[in-house]
């Protein structure tokens, strides 16, 4: 996969993207990450990328000639899409991530200011995410949450690829408590289930504690597990039944 970076701070990527994961992908030639400077596509003198915005109002706005011409200046290949970091987009979320992870090639925009003009949003934006309903100083951070979580799902980034599918939100649960060494610390001790080396009852205590876990911390995904898994299953048999 390629990845292009589109901000007027792409030095502030450096140190995510030289550490731990995203390093090793670039060193195994899964990805490939290029930066690029909206600056260096400014006509002005002083490299000016955003002016006041028409109508009036707090803030300035990030110009649309530059960012364009930022955009359209990359190669681009077959599958290809260019991301707008926006609290106006869509939240980003596990699945988006294994959307995103079919691509040949992301273009992450990082916004700054009030935002950009929304021409360049209309002629060269695929897609705007969010990561959350609060704003940031720019769009660089929520990018880099994007890449990260986007990475580590492409085969052979992951020493154990079996590790994404037990992880929080794969299977519409939380994941399950984790325990090692040592068996007992403070007072307490690691559930005997762990070390029965039943792996018939181990799986249905990871299961019955994702559910918990879930149910406790995130009600809201609880709910929609129970609809999909749950719920439906009455349903298919009474259909089966009547079939009948």
């Amino acid at each position: 996969m390629q990845i292009d970076i589109v901000s007027i701070f792409p030095d502030m990527f450096t140190s995510v993207c030289e550490s731990s994961i995203i390093s090793r992908a670039c060193q195994k030639e899964i990805i490939s990450i290029n930066y690029h400077n909206i600056r260096d596509f400014s006509k002005d003198k002083h490299h000016k990328v955003d002016d006041a915005p028409y109508g009036g109002g707090a803030g300035m706005v990030m110009m649309a000639p530059p960012v364009i011409d930022a955009v359209r200046s990359l190669p681009r290949k077959k599958k290809s899409h260019c991301i707008f970091l926006s609290p106006q987009g869509s939240v980003f979320n596990q699945e988006k991530a294994q959307s995103l992870a079919s691509f040949d090639q992301l273009i992450l925009l990082c916004g700054r200011y009030e935002g950009i003009d929304q021409r360049a949003i209309d002629l060269v934006v695929d897609d705007e995410i969010s990561i959350g309903d609060y704003i940031l100083t720019g769009g660089e951070l929520a990018a880099m949450v994007v890449l990260d979580a986007t990475v580590r799902l492409l085969p052979g980034v992951l020493g154990n690829s079996e590790s994404i599918q037990d992880e929080s939100f794969s299977q519409g649960l939380l994941e399950y408590p984790h325990y090692t060494r040592p068996e007992t610390f403070e007072g307490n001790a690691v559930p005997k289930v762990l070390l029965s080396g039943n792996h018939a009852d181990i799986n249905q205590w990871r299961h019955d504690q994702a559910k918990k876990r879930t149910q406790e911390k995130r009600p809201d995904l609880y709910t929609n597990y129970q609809a999909v898994h749950e719920v439906d299953c009455p349903k298919i048999i009474s259909k089966v039944n009547s079939d009948k």
